[in-house]
Parts: C-alpha cells; sequence; structure tokens
C-alpha cells in the first residue's frame, strides 16, 4: 500500500480532489468503487492513528458507500425522465472545493510574490529576528476558512457599473497602516468587522493581501470567531 501524507489534506473533498488528479479521472465520471476503496483505507490510516479529523472522514466514506449501492441499483428518474446520477451531489461539492483551492493557490502565489518588495522602514542589518511561529498566529484557521470569509465580503459588495471607469491609488503599505489603526483602536475585531467601511472591492483584495504580509511577518494573528465565514484578528507584541 503506498504511504500518504496525513498532514497534507484540508479535508476528504481535498482528499478526493487528490485521487483524481493523481490517476487522471474525469471529475465527471468518478470510479466510485475505485475511489472508495482508496479512500477507505486511508481512512484505516486515520483511525490507527486516533487522529481528531477522522470524523469527517467517517462521514465521507459512509457517503461513499451509499453512492456506490445507489450505483448498482436501477437508476431513479427526475421529473423529465432523465435518469439521476447518485454521483451528481458529490460532483458539485468536488467542483465548488476546486475553485475555493484554485483560488487560495493564486493568493498564495501573490503573497509569495510580495516577498521581492523591500517596504522602507527602520532595518537594522545586524538584528537577526525570529520566525514567526503561524501555528500560533493562525489558530485553527486554514486557507480555506480565510478564503471563505474573504468570498462573503466581496459578494456582500454590490457590483460596481462598468461604464464608470475609476482608478484607484491603494497600496499594500497603506492598507497594512490602515488595518493597525484600526487595531490600535480595538485590540481585536472580526474580519467582517474590519471590512465593513469598505465599497470598493480592489480596496478589499488589498487589505485582504496586506492582512497576509502581516501574518507572514508577525505583527498580527488570526483565530477562528465562533462565526461562519468569519474570524478574528488581533495585534500580536511584534505589532
Amino acid at each position: 500500500m503506498y504511504k500518504i501524507h496525513l498532514n497534507s489534506f484540508e479535508g476528504p473533498l481535498d482528499l478526493l480532489l487528490f485521487f483524481i488528479k493523481r490517476d487522471e479521472l474525469d471529475i465527471y465520471d468518478i470510479p466510485i468503487s475505485r475511489i472508495t476503496k482508496e479512500f477507505s483505507e486511508y481512512l484505516h490510516l486515520l483511525e490507527q492513528l486516533d487522529l481528531d479529523s477522522a470524523g469527517e472522514f467517517i462521514l465521507m466514506a459512509a457517503t461513499l458507500m451509499q453512492i456506490k449501492v445507489r450505483m448498482l441499483l436501477p437508476r431513479e428518474v427526475d421529473e423529465k425522465g432523465e435518469e439521476i446520477d447518485p454521483r451528481a451531489d458529490l460532483v458539485k461539492a468536488l467542483l465548488e472545493y476546486k475553485r475555493y483551492k484554485e483560488m487560495s493557490e493564486e493568493l498564495s502565489f501573490m503573497e509569495a510574490n510580495q516577498r521581492n518588495y523591500m517596504y522602507r522602514g527602520n532595518y537594522d542589518s545586524d538584528a537577526k529576528e525570529t520566525p514567526p511561529d503561524y501555528e500560533v498566529l493562525l489558530k485553527n484557521i486554514s486557507i480555506y476558512d480565510l478564503i471563505k470569509a474573504f468570498k462573503k465580503v466581496l459578494m456582500d459588495k454590490p457590483a460596481e457599473p462598468v461604464h464608470q471607469i475609476k482608478k484607484w491609488n491603494v497600496t499594500i503599505d497603506e492598507q497594512m497602516e490602515y488595518v493597525e489603526s484600526k487595531l490600535k483602536e480595538k485590540p481585536e475585531m472580526s474580519f467582517l468587522e474590519l471590512m465593513v467601511d469598505m465599497r470598493d472591492r480592489i480596496k478589499i483584495v488589498v487589505t485582504f493581501i496586506a492582512m497576509l504580509e502581516m501574518v507572514k511577518d508577525g505583527r498580527i494573528g488570526l483565530r477562528e470567531s465562533g462565526i461562519l465565514n468569519d474570524f478574528i484578528i488581533y495585534a500580536t507584541e511584534n505589532g
């Protein structure tokens, strides 16, 4: 049996996408028996290690088994008389997760590119900096959680008329200062609270990138808020 790095997957959908990409499978025509077998082998490893994350993988395994049974039975038909594919809901969930994953990878690429720029400020060439502990700064927050909150903020803003052409002069430096000023007024706040006064999508995007840069530098930290599609931003000692 092949070995899998257990910490590589955000959840069961991430694992299924891994299998589909690795074996070059058609996401619209998933071989349920084959993928259920491989998923069950991975679940067995999780259960042996007694990992807390096994719960959601067990639920997905049960879903795959249910789909497998339905595939063996005569197909149900909808109101139009067309056969209902038992895999339809799973395919829809995988496609939505795939979009989130691709967006997160794009944002990670943008964030990595920012490392090529040097920002003005006091710089001591002899100073030895300790790299930030991201496990502390990102308490129970995954990139998937960040993207969901980011998408919610963008979706809540009305679309701008296409006939209006505006040039927005907003920089990452400026939005870093904005986040810092907000956290001086209030040591911690929710992401939605930080974005509530922003009306322009470009400013939201630049602020989000500035926030990721500040986490990378150890100037702010993030943690769960207990509210769907939101998280808490707080100032650190380095901020």
